[in-house]
């Protein structure tokens, strides 16, 4: 354990100006509030702290960061208040260490929940203060040495799987490979040891096989550069056995058809001499196609800079190259700690390499609970990039596999929700067109459109999936909320009582919600019915059987409706919302319909002959007198079941008979086949019953189609 001389000379080692007095009195005030405690290795828990400042020295962090590593487990651990904190240190490290400290003990439901509350806390701390994420990240680093102390299986691979998809990502996007590696390396020789150890073995074979491999390399590197006049340092260095697997596993290759296990650092004294060394290497030696990157030019969103090139290099061998200046291999080595030294001001938050940050933020203020924030998060940390540019030529950042309407989301939210169309490189394309590296896009937009739901099914950045998210859960809730107001009504009318909203006060608290709106949501979502509701209000209700709307009584007998019977207008509805259309029937307009309340989806739209319709017939509260809106001109599905002669142009005469009549095919089936008749399921876009009918008589009138009937169930 270091000595507490030791960690002060540390420091003034490379801040000869630091707060000396300040960090004898955090390692005293430490050592002292944690008292008898002892790690799980049986060491003196204090000996953690001092081990995580000692990390953060690697760094050359200021004296602050230094003072909250020492103090960052005493009021979460200890009797140390926030206010002993500020009364000893200031408000400066009260902030800091505030940030570092976990989460209160939560009464959550699952460990997953308890680490995405953790995350959505370190974020919002570190947006303030990039020096929290170092201090957490050198803790993390600590705890995963000592991993192998814990006795519990289940808890050490808990932690090192939350290392492997959390901090580890995050220290490579501030850019510290050191840390980003070994916690890397380290949750995965706890997650899987055998694999770690077999790709270490081989690694040390390739190592003894090439004997001086990889000193030829090196001198004949040095030696090229060297007669070009190319003054520069190479080195050589092996891959991470987890890197390794990681690609194994991406590109779905063996060990033994990976080429750049070893990658080789030109190291040189300018951006010019970057790109003079890349030329030397290229005229000299073949470049290998799709391996060429250039980092200077377009940095990455953490500041990392560098020019990577594949080639075929000394004897032939396939290796990488990275050609840098020394400022760009410390950004790499060190990230964001390069830029936070003790004698450096504090960087600014608006920077480039912040920008992922601001956006983590934003992705917490639009999703609706921990876990759907860690989702996100993940997917904005993990994929690979690709570069972008506004037609103003400022550069945008997105995942591999990005497409229009998550560029728009990146330049500004508001874009993103209105967003209509997208030029790429001068051309309309659909929204859902990937980007490649060096596109040019531009976004059309209007006041009118707003986010559209199905968007959710191809964007790929966090930002743009939480955005259209919190869209849709604000209609669903606004739809629940008509829906459930007109079932009490109905339900109300129904036991011959007006639904008034006063009426409804006295009883929301029974059903633990906290306003009448809350309620009138779950009434609409079915997981309260009606009739529970009106019982609340009226207890004296509970001995009486419960009255079966004629409208119902009607419709179950194939009847006309009741004239007086509530209608619930249908049109407008964002599909998979408050109310969604029944897969087994395909209800069009002009069909007779009835709704059926269906815990968590709303109401499904039957068509009143539909088969299904027997397992509710005992449930009448969950039946739904609907009518469609005559103003309705939303088009839809009909399918259809067709028996089509085994000929030449069959299938050709269908579609232009199905397009003639104005209909549109979604979707064909074939479900059965012999050498004289095709039997399909057809999917027809249609505005009605009537358009439908139109279609399917014309399809009876062409000869090569035997039968045509409307699919029922």
């Amino acid at each position: 354990m270091m000595r507490q001389f030791e960690l002060v000379e540390r420091v003034k080692s490379y801040d000869p100006s630091a707060d000396e007095d300040a960090i004898n009195r955090a390692y005293v005030f430490a050592m002292k509030m944690h008292g008898s405690q002892l790690r799980a290795s049986g060491d003196p828990y204090f000996s953690h702290p001092i081990e995580v400042a000692g990390i953060l020295t690697r760094y050359k962090l200021d004296s602050a960061s230094i003072i909250t590593a020492l103090l960052h487990d005493t009021v979460e651990d200890t009797a140390a208040t926030p206010e002993d904190i500020k009364r000893l240190f200031g408000e400066e490290i009260l902030r800091l260490v505030d940030g570092v400290t976990k989460l209160t003990r939560l009464e959550l439901q699952s460990d997953q929940t308890k680490q995405a509350e953790n995350f959505r806390k370190l974020v919002l701390a570190m947006s303030e203060d990039i020096r929290v994420l170092l201090v957490k990240l050198a803790d993390r680093v600590h705890n995963m040495r000592t991993l192998h102390f814990i006795k519990n299986a289940d808890k050490r691979r808990r932690i090192a799987s939350e290392t492997l998809e959390i901090y580890a990502p995050l220290a490579g996007r501030i850019g510290i490979s050191e840390i980003k590696e070994e916690l890397e390396d380290l949750a995965f020789a706890e997650l899987h040891g055998d694999v770690r150890e077999s790709l270490m073995a081989r690694l040390s074979f390739l190592r003894e096989k090439g004997g001086g491999l990889i000193g030829r390399i090196l001198e004949e590197l040095r030696g090229t550069l060297g007669e070009a006049g190319v003054d520069a340092a190479v080195t050589g260095r092996e891959k991470t056995a987890y890197s390794i697997w990681r690609k194994m596993q991406l590109k779905n290759v063996a060990f033994e058809q990976l080429s750049d296990i070893m990658a080789f650092r030109v190291q040189v004294a300018s951006i010019e001499d970057c790109y003079r060394a890349l030329g030397v290497i290229h005229s000299r030696y073949p470049m290998v196609p799709n391996r060429f990157k250039d980092y200077i030019s377009t940095p990455k969103p953490n500041g990392y800079r560098s020019i990577h090139t594949g080639v075929f290099g000394p004897e032939r061998h396939r290796i990488e190259i990275q050609i840098r200046t020394k400022d760009m291999h410390d950004v790499a080595e060190l990230g964001v700690a390069a830029h936070w030294s003790y004698k450096q001001a504090r960087p600014s938050a608006e920077g480039s390499q912040y920008r992922w940050l601001r956006e983590l933020v934003d992705i917490l203020e639009h999703t609706s609970n921990p876990e759907e924030f860690l989702e996100h998060t993940k997917m904005e940390m993990f994929q690979d990039q690709v570069f972008c540019f506004t037609p103003k030529g400022y550069l945008i950042a997105l995942p591999r596999g990005a497409c229009p309407v998550d560029f728009a989301y990146a330049v500004h939210s508001a874009v993103g929700d209105h967003c209509v169309g997208a030029k790429i490189n001068g051309r309309m394309m659909p929204l859902r067109t990937p980007l490649n590296n060096g596109d040019q896009v531009e976004i059309v937009t209007s006041k009118a459109q707003t986010p559209n739901p199905t968007w959710d099914r191809f964007v790929v950045t966090g930002r743009a999936k939480a955005r259209i998210r919190r869209f849709v859960r604000a209609q669903q809730r606004l739809q629940y909320a008509d829906l459930g107001r007109a079932i009490l009504t109905r339900a109300f009318k129904q036991e011959g009582y007006d639904f008034t909203e006063k009426g409804l006060e006295g009883v929301i608290k029974f059903f633990k919600v906290s306003s009448l709106e809350d309620l009138l949501v779950l009434v609409g979502d079915g997981s309260f019915t009606g009739r529970e509701v009106v019982v609340q209000v009226y207890p004296e209700l509970k001995t009486q059987p419960q009255k079966e709307p004629d409208n119902v009584v009607a419709l179950k007998r194939g009847g006309k409706k009741t004239p007086s019977a509530p209608t619930v207008p249908i049109k407008g509805l964002i599909p998979g919302m408050a109310m969604h259309y029944a897969g087994c029937c395909h209800p069009l307009p002009g069909d007779r319909i009835v709704g059926i309340v269906t815990t968590g989806k709303g109401v499904t739209i039957h068509t009143i002959d539909c088969d299904m319709l027997e397992q509710y017939a005992e449930t009448p509260e969950r039946w739904l007198d609907l009518s469609w809106n005559q103003d309705d001109q939303e088009i839809r599905v009909g399918r259809v079941n067709l028996v089509v002669a085994n000929e030449a142009g069959s299938l050709g005469n269908l579609s232009m008979v199905i397009a003639k009549n104005q209909g549109n095919i979604s979707n064909l089936k074939i479900t059965n086949r012999n050498p004289d008749f095709f039997e399909m399921m057809v999917d027809i876009e249609v505005r009605d019953v009537k358009h439908l009918t139109n279609i399917m008589a014309a399809l009876r009138a062409t000869p090569a189609i035997n039968s045509v009937e409307r699919a029922r169930n």
